[in-house]
């Protein structure tokens, strides 16, 4: 197998890289062409590009994510890789090496992809909600210009690219219960622009040039390997740590905000699910995905039948309050059910459940780790 590198730069993006099957492939297809400058839009004007060859049965994927900024990225982009592990058998997947690049630097990322033969790309690189109000400049860079380079380098070289959205996709002006797959959004937030910004784009590319473009509007994200990271939903991940430490959690949102959560198996399992599924059977590019809707109070109630001592008060921070009354209480995923057979696994009751049994394992395996 084709060694790995490892490759610091100043943005720290990581990027994970492994593949499902033999190298011996080659990346470059008939009608694709491979540009030397991210700027040079002359290639959006390739007509070959408007039928691709179609993907390969083994692909290779390369996910971004942020280690630093957004440490979830990071605990999803390996929880994926595991996650194919699972599916195809270990002798399938290699889990290759991570390596430090920059999503603003195109030509690297260019490089990645035609050493490795990427053939699907998977985007998370991103600033989240509250951390991208607090620095928009950054989050303008990350979350545009770094998507720009993703787009470009799929296009020019015939990947699936797959860019996840959320729920911050939404606005006040958006029906809220429940939110459909496509209605007015305009989001009050840098992230939740980035991500219109983001589905826009990839459907035009999708409708004009024949990019193989898909879009989850992800809910928020409960995981036990992914600690708070500048979310709105944060809270709903926090709490079950507080519970069992210091059984109790302040919280920085109104007992009665509801918002769409789901647990992160269902998450993954939801993503590679969409990547695999046939094109014809897709009449969108961008879905809602939804397993729950609930309040902080909702969720203390259900963590009370494990830990009947657990407190919580309400302090609202009004930025992250105001964010939150801005987005939906509910998903329409009714189309994603239809179009390629999506179902949640974990409701309310089984996520804490789970959550909470998860933690504690960790926390065992912390105080007596394995020789």
């Amino acid at each position: 197998m084709q060694p790995g590198v490892r490759v610091c730069v100043s943005n720290r993006m990581l990027l994970s890289l492994f593949c499902h099957g033999r190298l011996g492939r080659t990346l470059k297809r008939p009608g694709c062409s491979f540009g030397s400058s991210a700027w040079q839009m002359s290639r959006w004007n390739n007509q070959d590009i408007q039928n691709p060859a179609p993907p390969q049965e083994n692909p290779r994927v390369l996910i971004t994510g942020d280690i630093n900024i957004q440490s979830g990225n990071f605990a999803q982009s390996t929880q994926h890789l595991f996650l194919f592990r699972k599916q195809y058998g270990t002798e399938n997947v290699i889990l290759g090496p991570f390596v430090y690049a920059d999503v603003l630097d195109y030509r690297h990322l260019r490089e990645l992809i035609v050493n490795n033969r990427v053939t699907w790309l998977v985007h998370y690189s991103a600033l989240l909600s509250a951390v991208g109000e607090a620095n928009v400049a950054l989050a303008r860079k990350i979350n545009i210009t770094g998507l720009h380079n993703v787009l470009d380098l799929a296009l020019e070289n015939c990947l699936r690219l797959f860019v996840p959205s959320t729920i911050g996709a939404f606005g006040p002006s958006s029906p809220r219960d429940p939110a459909p797959d496509l209605c007015v959004q305009r989001p009050r937030t840098i992230y939740g622009v980035s991500k219109v910004h983001g589905e826009l784009m990839g459907e035009y590319l999708h409708h004009k040039y024949g990019l193989d473009f898909r879009c989850l509007r992800y809910p928020g994200v409960i995981s036990v390997n992914t600690p708070p990271g500048g979310g709105t939903t944060d809270y709903a991940v926090q709490i079950f740590h507080d519970a069992l430490s210091t059984g109790h959690h302040e919280c920085y949102l109104r007992a009665d905000t509801r918002l769409p959560m789901m647990h992160i198996s269902d998450c993954h399992r939801a993503t590679v699910e969409f990547m695999q599924a046939p094109e014809c059977q897709l009449s969108l590019r961008t879905y809602n995905i939804a397993a729950m809707s609930f309040t902080p109070e909702e969720v203390a109630q259900e963590i009370r039948k494990h830990l009947p001592h657990l407190t919580v008060t309400y302090n609202p921070d009004s930025v992250r309050q105001t964010i939150a009354d801005s987005w939906p209480v509910r998903f329409d995923d009714s189309n994603a059910r239809r179009d390629w057979g999506w179902a949640p696994a974990f409701g309310l009751e089984e996520l804490v459940s789970d959550m909470l049994i998860s933690i504690r394992e960790n926390k065992t395996n912390e105080a007596f780790p394995k020789s």
